[in-house]
């Protein structure tokens, strides 16, 4: 099961100001057709298959075949509440500047999509949030650095979120 947006998702999401909460707007983010519900669970935790069912009754999101909150959890491996890992952020970081229509942003994006090593993701990640405040509304960047803050790893936290 591999969720993707709906054309309703995609209007929400560009408007900023739809009836979604900061969750569900990560899951929409990250529904992007190609990543499974196993990997969906990992970068959420454990509650997005109740999520993503949720979504899918809302018409946000399409995926073949519904399936049960409790069948969706029966995949779910078991992961603490708040995982922090960077790969989860640098997908998260790479899927917000994909969303700006902006060179800069593309620039940043294919910056960040080429690490390989940490030190050169946790500069890619300063480099985006330096950025971001150009390309964004303020309630978006902010939004941005705080969804950071909840999935980096703690070691990371003062090395990419100095300029606070």
């Amino acid at each position: 099961m591999q969720p993707r947006k709906t054309d309703l998702a995609h209007a929400a999401l560009q408007a900023h100001r739809a009836p979604l909460d900061l969750r569900q707007r990560r899951a929409l983010i990250l529904c992007d057709g190609q990543r499974s519900l196993a990997e969906l669970v990992a970068l959420l935790g454990g509650d997005a298959p109740a999520l993503i069912a949720q979504l899918q009754r809302d018409g946000y999101l399409h995926a073949p075949p519904v399936a049960s909150p409790a069948t969706m959890a029966a995949v779910a491996p078991e992961t603490p509440a708040r995982r922090r890992s960077l790969a989860a952020a640098r997908l998260y970081l790479l899927d917000m500047l994909a969303l700006q229509r902006d060179p800069v942003a593309a620039r940043l994006h294919r910056l960040l999509q080429a690490t390989r090593e940490e030190a050169d993701t946790l500069h890619a990640f300063r480099l985006a949030l330096a950025q971001l405040p150009a390309l964004a509304s303020d309630g978006y960047v902010q939004r941005v650095r705080e969804r950071l803050r909840e999935v980096l790893p703690e070691s990371h936290l003062a090395a990419v979120l100095t300029g606070e």
